[in-house]
């Protein structure tokens, strides 16, 4: 909303004024220890049961929200939307809770149910992660958050600070980060057959309007018309600067733009380098490079994309690392002597997958390929494989990533994917989103958490100034 409605400053200034005096130490008790709330829900008392205010209720959404509510301990009581009609698939939600009480502005729905909910879901587009997620965390909501974790790098640290500050629980939508998949990872980790990593190569093939030269545009799109449902363009635009309204960015086009999205690394980014990013300890590079930027231009994200990041020793069986990223059109080819040999002595060279990485060892006696999200790994040769038939056996989790972040709310056990986590790997994503913006190479010191000789490049850190409506989300922690 803009900041001369009248009749949400009061409500707004509540907001603020509660969410500084968490910070500032006050104490506020989770509804779910509360009993005023049973005859809500007579299924569950209410020490069993997590009560779920969801911000953003269409795309993604469609499958957060009922992951999170189907083992029955969790419930939504709260929708805030911007737009409750064009929404992608928001109807599916909509008719599965048709009582939950609905709001256009998150803001409101913390101050006026705030008492009642314990943890809230943020599924909105990436440039309002933050504010939606730190507003709640400042409340004492543990938060859901889909990936990536932020729009920019210093929004990601500011929530790794917000989490230790408000002892909340955390999880980032990266769900394959609790799967077979990644029990697999850390099996093959503890059994030697990923150490040694010196080169990870991934990619992921052509998707959205974009990567689609026939659907390319140059510059920001014409304004048009917005749908009658949409009744506050500025609420959807957050803290970024306010464009005129096109169905290029609401409901769904807005990942395309460096303004408002991360692009195919920023999407995609996070389910492929996940396992390898975490459990090889990657940490933040040292050095990126975009090798190849097809139809650069500092609007939208490239119609293809190359980008080659250098990580540091990170101790024993840990060198360096050389990461190599390809969005588009690009040839992935896996080397004849990583294949096998068919009846007739012929060797077959594996295929890869159509979005994956691969992981090469400094002996290169043989590779690891992995897809995405809860993908599986395989080793080729085959004949490897067989040799490492134990430790790459499939063993799912008790639990999956939604019933491990309700859980975890309700003080059992801890979350796979906690911002401690993601925090770091969303920033590796933000850098390259920098690199894919200024097409220069840039050297980062991870210490300082700051680019050497690139004044343009520190200032993305941070992006540009929050508009003032937003600004004290940013004072938070």
């Amino acid at each position: 909303m803009k900041p001369t409605d009248p009749s949400a400053q009061p409500s707004r200034r509540r907001f603020v004024k509660q969410s500084l005096s968490a910070g500032f130490g006050f104490t506020f008790l989770p509804a779910y220890l509360t009993s005023a709330r049973a005859a809500d829900n007579p299924q569950l008392p209410p020490s069993r049961r997590l009560n779920l205010g969801c911000i953003g209720v269409g795309g993604r959404a469609q499958s957060v929200i009922p992951g999170l509510s189907a083992a029955g301990t969790a419930k939504p009581i709260a929708f805030a939307d911007v737009d409750f009609a064009t929404a992608g698939n928001i109807e599916k939600n909509l008719k599965a809770f048709p009582d939950v009480k609905r709001y256009e502005d998150f803001r409101v729905m913390l101050d006026e149910m705030g008492k009642d909910i314990d943890a809230v879901s943020v599924v909105t587009p990436d440039h309002t992660h933050f504010t939606a997620a730190i507003s709640a965390m400042a409340l004492g909501k543990h938060v859901y958050v889909e990936k990536p974790l932020t729009h920019s790098f210093e929004e990601a640290e500011i929530l790794m600070r917000a989490e230790k500050k408000y002892k909340v629980v955390t999880q980032m939508g990266n769900q394959g980060h609790t799967s077979a998949g990644a029990e697999q990872f850390k099996q093959m980790l503890a059994a030697g057959i990923v150490d040694d990593i010196v080169k990870i190569k991934a990619w992921k093939s052509p998707s959205l309007w974009f990567m689609d030269a026939a659907q390319r545009i140059k510059g920001f799109p014409a304004e048009e018309t917005k749908p009658d449902s949409l009744k506050n363009w500025d609420l959807w635009c957050g803290p970024c600067e306010v464009k005129p309204f096109s169905k290029m960015y609401h409901p769904f086009n807005w990942r395309g733009f460096h303004l408002y999205g991360g692009g195919m690394f920023g999407d995609w980014g996070a389910h492929i380098i996940d396992f390898a990013h975490h459990h090889l300890k990657l940490g933040l590079p040292t050095r990126i490079t975009p090798v190849a930027l097809a139809d650069y231009n500092q609007v939208s994200f490239p119609l293809s994309s190359n980008i080659r990041f250098e990580f540091p020793e990170r101790g024993a069986k840990l060198p360096a690392v050389e990461l190599d990223w390809k969005a588009g059109d690009f040839p992935i080819e896996i080397a004849e002597k990583y294949g096998d040999p068919d009846k007739d002595g012929k060797i077959v060279t594996p295929k890869p997958l159509k979005n994956g990485s691969l992981l090469y060892r400094k002996q290169g006696d043989y590779v690891v390929q992995r897809g995405s999200h809860d993908n599986h790994s395989l080793v080729y040769p085959r004949t490897k494989m067989l040799e490492f038939r134990d430790a790459l056996a499939l063993h799912p989790p008790k639990l999956n990533h939604f019933d491990s972040f309700v859980q975890a709310c309700m003080g059992n056990g801890t979350t796979e994917s906690a911002f401690s986590i993601s925090g770091e790997l969303t920033q590796v994503l933000n850098l390259g989103m920098i690199s894919e913006y200024l097409n220069v190479e840039l050297t980062f010191d991870p210490k300082t958490k700051r680019f050497t000789g690139n004044d343009a490049a520190n200032a993305l850190l941070a992006g540009p100034a929050p508009r003032k409506e937003w600004a004290d989300c940013y004072k938070l922690a």
